[in-house]
């Protein structure tokens, strides 16, 4: 993803206009001190650009002009798009390039290309971010501060989105405010984004009056600010991807149908309902898209899947050659949009929600005839937080590198933190404070100023500035923000502690927790799992969904409550009726806290579950898996209607054939080990290894793949975890694979439960020796040794893939050289055995 784009201002000398001078590219060797410690304005500094010089002048003398504006770009050398980039990729690609490209203008501004009527006709790109989310997902939190500037791994949401538009070209953002909207116009005023060398101009529109997206729409239009095609996008979203392909698609094709109106963003996910849930949280969703158009021609946001049937209009059967039934699909929320977007909301004010409303009317008014296109990205990343399950997903993605370069650890515009990246995904800012008996669990961002004390230990979690935490601490799976004193003995699992919390000696956090601000939580309490405790009370009303977070005159300013007393065993033992008591109130004063329990939803708990941080419950994911197993077995549709994965619509004939076709075989085989491997790497940041040898079967039996097949799958992702945890030597690599096999021996143990499933893991071993994971070849015997002590391989497997290499090529039988000493010893070793006997 090219670096966001820097301007440099020169002084312009007035003369002629000059002829266009060449673009010159500079190379810079790769190295982490020019590209993750420098931001471009500081590179350039770094290289002292000077203005280029124009070509030698022609016999006729002219005043040499000096240029009055560099565009200085950083380009990563572009990697396979059929993979996202791997853990071990902390430096930047190389080589960096830095590309400079000189305008000189005339007197005036005006540009020596000036002459082209496509130019005289550009508009500038534009987009629209809703700073409002319209929904009540994040409260209490979002009581007293706006969900766009709450911290994503210590960096506002915002800033994210605002770094993503910046990097694709977008020259002015309409930023709309609605709830907390003056905290909103203070930082960005005071942020990177509001000061003049920021890529783009940006404009916030206020309103106090928008209940919804569609009056947001509504109020832009009446503005009269866009100017032709923008992109619309909310403040809590997270790209890497380019918009170039997609941007060119979409201004195609409006040139040969005016009536397109959106291309809206996909991606490709898990074919199965419940990715949706123990990913982001989401509802499953159910798309009908023209293959070869992309058009979009049926759309439902909140499909059942449990139906087995889906209900379609028997025009889109009779108007459409082919359709593809789609529920691998998640929606990126991110749109490009012709300025009519904007008069179709003006004209049905019935319209609230993007989807719910605008998308479905426009796919059902056959009058308007207005057509909407989707765009898929494959290897780019894209995500939105929703709620509180995927802003644990996305966090994870962070900390993990799929958004590069919008990492903690790499200095993009508007991202202020001095983490640096170590070992296991441990990222710590220079001036952290550890005890030399805490213990740092892998995956773990802690940010600058913070304490932590003796025998404490952190692991899959995020801690903001300047936190104090105490001795025989235990913090699995939080997100811990800034200010927050945490002091000894506390236990925290998987729980959300806004700023300036205050837990005292020996207070227990149970999953899915939400601490809000400044709350204080008293000595020795739990607070039991999945409660909200903040110092606002819950308001009597509760709005829908679809309506506007809280916010008033007041917004932002808290004041304290009233306190009661209650026993801390009240609180700890018997929590159930203080928990559904809407004002119920912590202990105050001395070794207590403050702070109200709010209620959960009117089915308390038993739906809480579904958008929280906690790992969803055990037995909520045996009924999820058992309901789709036994759909599996009692329903052949797929096979009977010719559906395939991706949910191509085929004749009976033609699934004959797919089904018959190596090569869609292979291909199925591929997507299935990529979705073996991203749940094997959300194994690594906490799972039960139940849940994950549960999804993997179902993974299994959604792309009817082999049991060896499988097998060769989890080996492989299994091995290239030690990638992730290693550097480049070999001594390095062999350690950090031993010690992934040995991590994983469970998981290993049971998908391999036979001597072909042996076999077949050797033979995957040497493919990624010779394919996709050379830097294994060296030490193919050793691991292969490795694997045979910790008992993942027997011996007779090993024996029988010599024989079976016997008759082979030579090229063919490059690993079984590489073994000869150990397949010799394993003989040696085997005879003597049986002359024991």
């Amino acid at each position: 993803m090219p670096y966001p784009r820097t301007r440099i201002e020169s002084n312009t000398i007035p003369g002629p206009a000059p002829a266009p001078a060449p673009n010159r590219v500079i190379k810079v060797p790769s190295s982490s001190s020019v590209y993750s410690s420098l931001s471009p304005p500081s590179l350039c500094r770094l290289l002292r650009f000077s203005p280029l010089s124009p070509p030698t002048p022609t016999p006729t003398p002219t005043p040499t002009p000096t240029p009055s504006l560099f565009i200085l770009s950083l380009l990563p050398t572009p990697q396979p798009a059929s993979s996202r980039p791997l853990y071990n990729s902390f430096s930047a690609p190389s080589p960096v390039c830095v590309a400079v490209a000189t305008m000189a203008q005339k007197k005036g501004g005006k540009s020596a290309a000036s002459d082209d009527p496509e130019e005289l006709a550009r508009t500038p790109l534009q987009a629209v971010l809703l700073a409002d989310t319209f929904n009540l997902k994040f409260r209490p939190i979002t009581l007293e501060r706006p969900k766009v500037l709450l911290p994503l791994v210590n960096t506002p949401m915002i800033d994210y989105t605002l770094a993503w538009l910046e990097s694709v070209g977008v020259e002015e953002v309409f930023l709309f405010c609605c709830a907390h909207a003056e905290q909103v116009k203070e930082y960005i005023g005071n942020s990177h984004w509001g000061q003049s060398h920021a890529g783009f101009s940006i404009t916030t529109i206020e309103s106090n009056f928008s209940m919804s997206a569609g009056d947001a729409l509504r109020f832009i239009e009446g503005k009269n600010v866009i100017r032709g095609d923008f992109i619309l996008i909310t403040g809590d979203t997270i790209s890497n991807m380019s918009l170039t392909e997609a941007l060119q698609a979409h201004k195609d094709r409006r040139k040969k149908d005016p009536d397109t109106v959106m291309t809206m963003f996909v991606k490709r996910s898990k074919p199965m309902p419940l990715t949706h849930q123990t990913r982001l949280g989401n509802d499953e969703i159910m798309m009908a898209i023209d293959p070869e158009t992309k058009q979009l021609l049926y759309y439902e946001d909140r499909f059942d899947s449990s139906k087995r049937a889906v209900t379609l209009d028997k025009s889109l059967l009779a108007d459409n050659a082919s359709l593809y039934l789609r529920t691998d699909l998640e929606d990126c929320y991110i749109d490009i949009c012709s300025p009519e977007v904007l008069t179709i909301f003006l004209d049905n004010f019935d319209y609230q929600h993007l989807r719910r409303h605008f998308v479905k009317g426009l796919l059902h008014d056959d009058i308007m005839g207005k057509k909407i296109y989707t765009h898929e990205i494959d290897s780019s990343y894209t995500a939105r937080v929703d709620n509180y399950r995927s802003y644990d997903t996305i966090s994870k993605d962070i900390i993990q590198r799929w958004s590069f370069p919008l990492v903690p650890d790499v200095l993009y515009a508007g991202n202020r933190s001095q983490m640096r990246l170590q070992r296991e995904g441990i990222y710590k800012a220079p001036d952290v404070t550890l005890s030399p008996s805490v213990r740092i669990g892998a995956f773990t961002a802690i940010a600058s100023g913070t304490i932590i004390g003796e025998n404490s230990s952190v692991s899959n979690s995020v801690i903001g500035e300047l936190c104090t935490i105490g001795r025989n601490v235990s913090i699995d799976g939080c997100y811990i923000w800034d200010n927050v004193t945490i002091e000894d003995g506390c236990r925290l699992s998987h729980s959300i502690v806004c700023d300036g919390v205050h837990l005292h000696a020996g207070a227990t956090l149970e999953p899915g927790v939400i601490l809000s601000f400044k709350v204080e939580v008293g000595q020795n309490i739990t607070i039991p799992a999945y409660s909200k405790v903040s110092l606002l009370p819950q308001p009597s009303k509760q709005d829908s969904d679809e309506e506007l977070e809280y916010a008033d005159t007041n917004s932002g300013v808290i004041d304290s409550p009233s306190i009661a007393s209650i026993s801390p065993a009240n609180i700890e033992h018997d929590h159930v009726s203080s928990f559904h008591n809407e004002q119920s109130v912590l202990l105050g004063g001395g070794l207590s806290g403050v702070g109200y329990i709010w209620t959960s939803c009117e089915t308390g708990n038993e739906e809480e579950w579904r958008y929280s941080v906690a790992p969803i419950p055990e037995e909520k994911l045996k009924e999820f898996y058992a309901k789709m197993f036994d759909e599996d077995e009692s329903s052949s549709d797929g096979e009977q209607t010719g559906i395939t994965h991706s949910g191509e619509l085929i004749s009976e004939s033609k699934s004959t054939d797919f089904d018959d076709s190596d090569g869609e075989y292979k291909g199925d085989v591929a997507k299935f080990e990529k979705e073996v491997e991203e749940t094997f790497e959300r194994a690594l940041g906490g799972v039960a290894e139940e849940n994950v040898q549960l999804e993997i079967n179902s993974l299994r039996m959604s792309f009817n793949v082999t049991h060896a097949e499988c097998a060769g799958a989890v080996f492989q992702s299994v091995i290239k975890s030690a990638i992730i945890a290693s550097n480049s030597s070999k001594s390095n690599l062999l350690k950090a694979t031993i010690d992934a096999i040995e991590r994983s021996k469970g998981l290993l143990s049971y998908f391999i439960t036979n001597v072909d499933e042996e076999i077949e893991v050797i033979l995957k071993f040497e493919e990624m020796c010779m394919e996709i994971t050379r830097e294994f070849a060296p030490i193919f015997s050793s691991v292969l040794h490795q694997l045979y002590d910790k008992e993942v391989i027997t011996e007779d497997a090993i024996l029988k893939w010599e024989s079976e290499k016997a008759d082979a090529d030579e090229s063919d039988k490059v690993f079984v050289k590489q073994s000869e000493a150990f397949l010799k010893w394993l003989k040696e070793a085997s005879e003597e055995d049986d002359e024991d006997e």
